[in-house]
């Protein structure tokens, strides 16, 4: 069942250990994600954005990519903490992929040039923010997730595996699964830091 909107955003964390079970129907994690694509705001509306999600065999194959990818650059005799890692993303029941589409981002920069050096970081909030709305979701259906960056590792071969096109940037990848393990405490700093009021 899912949660009310403040629980969740309370709730979410990154949560590491999860398992090739889920909490809902692929039908209704679609409709989570096409609902966040949809309704994310981007800058001068550009939704840039874009999502793939990975279920079965096409998750399975992403994390034996970043396998490999990861065999060329960690020495064989530390290799044993890193294959332990991919391995519990790969536990997981899903992956999500996040790109930017730059194409859109250049078009922008050449429509409207007094904001060309805004429109890369512009992207990069829009992307953020579907990423969080898509994780926040899946923390009130009762999913945990974590984000993962190995972009630069892995990007050309995912963009082979699945016919990506070559304008659209990968930003993150995120594994989901049904928790197996909660998250650890979580510590604020004090919070008179971070935020202030004027009147």
């Amino acid at each position: 069942m899912a949660s009310d909107f403040y629980t969740a955003v309370k709730e979410r964390r990154s949560i590491y250990g999860i398992s090739k079970e889920t909490t809902i129907s692929d039908e209704r994690l679609e409709e989570v994600i096409r609902e966040a694509v949809l309704h994310v705001p981007s800058a001068f509306n550009s939704q840039s954005g874009r999502v793939i999600l990975l279920l079965g065999r096409s998750h399975d194959a992403l994390w034996d990519i970043t396998m490999e990818a990861l065999r060329k650059v960690v020495p064989a005799d530390k290799f044993a903490p890193t294959e332990e890692k991919i391995n519990s993303f790969k536990m997981g029941y899903g992956t999500i992929l996040y790109f930017e589409d730059m194409s859109i981002v250049q078009s922008l920069q050449q429509q409207f040039p007094r904001y060309k050096d805004n429109f890369p970081i512009w992207s990069q909030q829009s992307s953020g923010m579907i990423q969080y709305v898509i994780w926040t979701a899946l923390e009130a259906e009762g999913l945990g997730a974590s984000l993962q960056h190995y972009n630069e590792l892995i990007e050309e071969d995912v963009r082979k595996h699945w016919s990506i096109p070559d304008n659209w940037k990968l930003i993150a990848q995120m594994p989901f699964g049904k928790p197996t393990v909660p998250a650890g405490e979580k510590e604020f700093m004090p919070l008179e830091d971070r935020f202030k009021i004027f009147k």
